[in-house]
This record gives structure tokens, sequence and C-alpha cells, in this order.
């Protein structure tokens, strides 16, 4: 693990909020918010569903902070929460996504396809457009890996899945990313 500043004053934050440190708990919600937003947008991809699934995360920060043996595990623990809290809202609401799946197919058969002007992409577009044409879970692995620069343990932690199960789904999405850009027209 990189004990960068970042993690020391997360150290330091997880620390003096244990002790009833109000303005701590502040702080260490400002310094992470952004993150843990982050990746409950990738996993539910829905603005108004993480902010609603961010509000019981940080809820549940606070409850459970004061057991949190380790304060260097915060971002893994923090994460962890994230991604039950997601799962627990994709199976609250999944009836709900399977109805408005199939209006949304009933409404794409009975109307024309629109006709789409297309230029030539750059690199990055054609980057982005890989990425989307993967599914949650491996946007997720990316935005893990690259975005939030976890290592493979912590990702390994945070999934409850073996480092070499990780290992080897980055290197799938790497080379499924690979493949697609390579078909696209340049």
């Amino acid at each position: 693990m990189k004990r960068d500043s970042r993690q020391v004053l997360t150290e330091c934050l997880v620390l003096a909020a244990q002790g009833g440190s109000e303005a701590a708990f502040t702080d260490l919600y400002g310094l992470w918010r952004g993150d843990l937003r982050r990746l409950a947008l990738v996993r539910l991809e829905r603005q108004e569903a993480a902010d609603d699934v961010l509000t019981e995360v940080w809820l549940a920060i606070a409850r459970g902070l004061h057991r949190l043996d380790d304060p260097a595990c915060f971002p893994r623990w923090a994460f962890r929460i994230v991604d039950r809290r997601s799962a627990d809202w994709i199976r609250q609401r999944s009836l709900a996504r399977r109805r408005e799946t199939a209006t949304v197919n009933a409404a794409d058969e009975l109307a024309p396809a629109p006709a789409i002007a297309v230029e030539p992409p750059d690199q990055i577009i054609r980057l982005r457009l890989a990425i989307s044409r993967l599914t949650r879970d491996q946007r997720e692995l990316l935005h893990l890996y690259y975005d939030l620069e976890r290592s493979v343990g912590e990702i390994a932690e945070v999934l409850a899945i073996p480092t070499g199960t990780v290992k080897s789904r980055l290197f799938s999405v790497r080379e499924n990313l690979k493949q697609q850009l390579e078909r696209a027209p340049a």
C-alpha cells in the first residue's frame, strides 16, 4: 500500500474521528466524498441513485467508524461499504429496471431509428466509446485501478475476490479494449 500524504492524513483523521472529533469526521468526508461518489456512479450509473446511496454510506461510516481497528484500512473499508450499498440498491430496484428496460425496448421497436452523423473519432473518443461498451463490472474495475489508483490487493478486498482474479479480469478488459480499438475505424 502506498503511504502518500493523503493516506497519512486519512489515518490521522480516522483516529481523531474515532476519538469523537466532529471536525475530523467532516474533514474525512471532504477528503473521500469525491472518490466514493465516483465509485457509486460507476456502479449505479445514475447520479440521483449515487447520491442516495452515498447518504446511506456516510451514515454507515459514521456508525461503524469506531469499530475500524486499522485506520490505514479506511479506503478499502469505505469502498466495500459503497459496493455493498450499491448492490443493495440495485437488488431493490431490479424489478423497476426490468420494467423500464421493457418499456424502452418497446418504444425503440415502434419508433424509427434516428440518423446518426458519424465524424472521424479521435483516439480519446474511440477509447471512451470502447469503455462505454464494457459491462458495469468491467468499468468499475477500471475505475478502481486507474482512476482511484487502488492496488490489485485493495481491489480484491473491495470486490471480495482473489487477487489472481483481479489480475485476470484486468488483463481481459485491456485485451477487450485493445481489440475494440483495433477494429474501430481511425
